[in-house]
């Protein structure tokens, strides 16, 4: 069926493109350019690589835009179920991460002024600029372990959604619920015991890619809502 007749494969794709943009600035450009615990060999791989640095604020903002049309358009794949759910499902995993997206490219753009030592800068010595720099990218961090409360929340809705919606099958729901308690586990741990966060995260693994057999379902085999009863019978005369 096609993608414009089918809602549920155009979530997918929407779906898909935030899996394939996310993982530039979360993973590929921390583990290129990155040295923990090392201030001035991280500013000076940003510097090197500035256009790569770049390239991970563009995606996260991006990111950002395509989350929220992506939450538009589960909701209209959902609204008939539950109006509700579908509306907190937009708030959760829409419009508040996609705020927190914002924020965090303020927070890389410090870095990289930081970096680039501006004029306005040479009050401070060189090692003093780097030092502010990791701080700004610590707090990137430290608002996407945050984040990952939201990450699990909107997953709570989309859940039931999926359960009650008799076009998508029910281990999807059951996975995704598993998913948001263990993102939410993941938050918790990274604020209150963070050096045991590594270990939760590997554990968490398998929870973790309901997110990915969710988005292949739509993108492969589509979801298409039955009509609602009066628009699917005549109108009287």
């Amino acid at each position: 069926m096609p993608s414009t007749r089918n809602p549920g494969r155009v979530a997918g794709l929407w779906y898909l493109l935030l899996v394939l943009g996310g993982p530039l600035r979360l993973i590929y450009i921390p583990s290129k350019l990155f040295v923990h615990g090392n201030a001035t060999a991280t500013a000076s791989n940003i510097a090197a690589h500035e256009w790569l640095f770049r390239f991970g604020i563009v995606s996260q903002l991006v990111g950002a835009v395509i989350l929220i049309f992506l939450t538009l358009a589960l909701y209209r794949l959902f609204q008939g179920v539950d109006q509700n759910l579908a509306v907190l499902v937009v708030i959760l995993g829409g419009v508040m991460p996609a705020l927190l997206d914002f924020v965090g490219v303020v927070y890389d753009a410090a870095a990289l002024t930081l970096v680039r030592g501006a004029d306005f800068l040479s009050v401070f010595e060189k090692p003093q600029r780097d030092a502010l720099a990791l701080l700004f990218l610590r707090l990137t961090d430290h608002q996407n372990t945050a984040a990952e409360i939201l990450w699990g929340l909107w997953l709570f809705p989309l859940a039931i959604l999926t359960y009650r919606s008799r076009f998508l099958p029910r281990f999807l729901g059951v996975w995704l619920i598993i998913n948001g308690f263990a993102y939410v586990l993941l938050s918790l741990t990274g604020e209150l015991f963070p050096q045991y966060q590594n270990n939760v995260f590997a554990y968490s693994q398998p929870a973790l890619f309901a997110e990915i057999a969710f988005m292949l379902w739509l993108v492969i085999k589509g979801a298409n809502p039955p009509a609602p009863a009066h628009a699917a019978s005549p109108s009287a005369p």
